[in-house]
């Protein structure tokens, strides 16, 4: 049976990245597959919430322009007064495309959720754009995350219907740990599935819930499942696969 990838919206893409460092081209890969998904003149606009780092955007926003001649913009949306605000809604309206920065999963849900900001992303997506989630972005997004201080489980923003995401996987066979948080997640009250996506791995999910894989990827239906590995169902990505 193919694994089914559930997210909102009725039309876009929503990336989810494992993790890395573009400072050191691990990202380069998927950063080039999910811009491949823009219109050339789309605006992206960068979500610092999780880091609350302003040197981290702007770092990330000279990598974009040297290695891809893509042009960044960073939204000021650091805490929940910031995702209230309208004016930010309002330029998040004039975005392609979407960058949820890593960090902390906590800062971001605790930024973002029931916000007119939030609400401004999930309509990038009903206009065809491009919602992209790395490491604690990619976390935040699930029904369910692992929160930073004592481990306890916590509400997340809900974009994968269900889903859970376990980022900077790791499922060598030398790792006995491998999949003991994914499969905790997924123990999760309202939880039906999670992926584990390693760092530099890219998960592009579409509306109808199409999936595209760059680098490797993984599939839990319950708690007591196997792993199940994840491939593209469609071609689009063979031109960066790893």
């Amino acid at each position: 049976m193919k694994p089914a990838l559930g997210r909102i919206g009725d039309r876009g893409w929503l990336v989810l990245i494992g993790g890395g460092e573009f400072s050191f081209e691990e990202t380069d890969l998927a950063d080039a597959a999910w811009l491949a998904k823009l219109d050339p003149e789309a605006s992206i606009g960068f979500v610092p919430a999780a880091s609350g780092s302003e040197d981290y955007a702007n770092h990330f926003g000279v990598y974009l322009e040297e290695y891809f001649e893509r042009r960044l913009e960073t939204l000021p949306i650091y805490r929940a007064r910031d995702a209230r605000r309208g004016k930010n809604a309002q330029r998040l309206d004039g975005m392609g495309g979407v960058y949820l920065g890593g960090g902390v999963a906590d800062h971001l849900v605790e930024a973002l959720l029931e916000t007119v900001c939030l609400e401004a992303m999930a309509r990038c997506l009903d206009r065809d754009g491009t919602v992209v989630a790395i490491a604690a972005g990619a976390q935040a997004l699930g029904h369910t995350f692992r929160g930073l201080f004592g481990g306890k489980m916590l509400p997340g923003l809900n974009w994968l219907k269900g889903g859970v995401v376990e980022t900077n996987f790791d499922a060598s066979e030398s790792n006995v740990h491998r999949d003991r948080r994914l499969r905790r997640l997924v123990t999760q009250k309202g939880v039906r599935w999670g992926l584990g996506i390693p760092a530099g791995s890219a998960v592009l999910i579409a509306a109808d819930g199409g999936y595209e894989v760059l680098g490797d990827a993984w599939w839990l239906g319950g708690p007591d499942e196997d792993l199940i590995p994840l491939s593209s169902d469609r071609p689009e990505l063979a031109e960066f696969k790893v």
